[in-house]
């Protein structure tokens, strides 16, 4: 079984980090499924870029990761139209639409990040385990992987967005629950950490980061970019690490170093 057989699912795919990871796995030759939200347009032109660079088909889904039903059912239609799944990227997240101190956190901002960035993601893993280890038993697919993509918020505090580092520590937790659970299938599980990356998410920020970058905050003084990441997931994809599951890969220019 070759990596040019394979067929991924990268949710959040359309644009920013995700374009990046989709725009790596078609130089592998995967297929894509190419999860969007809103902007179906974005989505298409994504994956024109993607067959341009080699992957062998694509597919746009809309689906908002945070509605099980639409999870469940992009699922379902990737196996309908690929007859496999063979990786999952869980990318797609969001951030405060406002950034608020802790202490004046809302219920509804609580509820939408961490609906898309956690909630959404854990069932969605669960969903598409399930059909990889069905699909493994029937032998069609081989050495299965799942990848979350997080951010360095998952151990770094930040009071003006709390919601959101309570979502990607979450997430880190739930990479590494599936990652035990699913050794014993064959499905392996990791975990790619970006720091600071330049994309819109970042836009509103960049002055701030980019005077903090060239003060020292990053041992490697530069952003990061949506190819960055995209590279560690296809380093992972390509079957670069076959005997590890659980680990955390950090992608942050070493920003989470301990430094005196």
């Amino acid at each position: 079984m070759t990596v040019g057989e394979r067929v991924a699912i990268v949710t959040g795919g359309s644009r920013g980090i995700g374009r990046g990871i989709v725009e790596e796995l078609s130089a592998l030759k995967y297929s894509v499924v190419v999860n969007y939200r809103s902007d179906g347009e974005a989505a298409e032109a994504t994956c024109r870029e993607a067959e341009n660079r080699g992957a062998p088909r694509t597919l746009a889904i809309r689906a908002d990761v945070s509605d099980l039903e639409a999870g469940r059912a992009m699922v379902e239609r990737t196996v309908a139209e690929f007859g496999r799944i063979d990786l999952l990227v869980n990318n797609a997240g969001v951030a405060p639409l406002v950034r608020l101190d802790l202490m004046n956190t809302t219920a509804e901002s609580w509820d939408r990040v961490l609906g898309i960035n956690l909630r959404g993601p854990f069932f969605l893993t669960q969903q598409v385990a399930t059909s990889m280890v069905d699909l493994l038993r029937a032998g069609t697919i081989a050495d299965p992987q799942i990848i979350f993509v997080t951010s360095i918020s998952s151990t770094f505090a930040s009071v003006t967005r709390g919601e959101y580092c309570v979502s990607k520590a979450g997430l880190s937790m739930v990479a590494q629950l599936f990652a035990t659970r699913l050794a014993d299938e064959g499905i392996r599980v990791n975990e790619v950490r970006p720091g600071i990356i330049a994309t819109d998410m970042t836009g509103a920020v960049r002055d701030v980061y980019d005077r903090r970058i060239a003060g020292g905050l990053v041992p490697i003084r530069r952003w990061g970019t949506p190819l960055d990441i995209g590279r560690a997931v296809g380093a992972l994809a390509a079957e670069s690490f076959p005997y590890t599951t659980g680990e955390v890969f950090h992608v942050d220019g070493g920003l989470h170093l301990r430094r005196l």
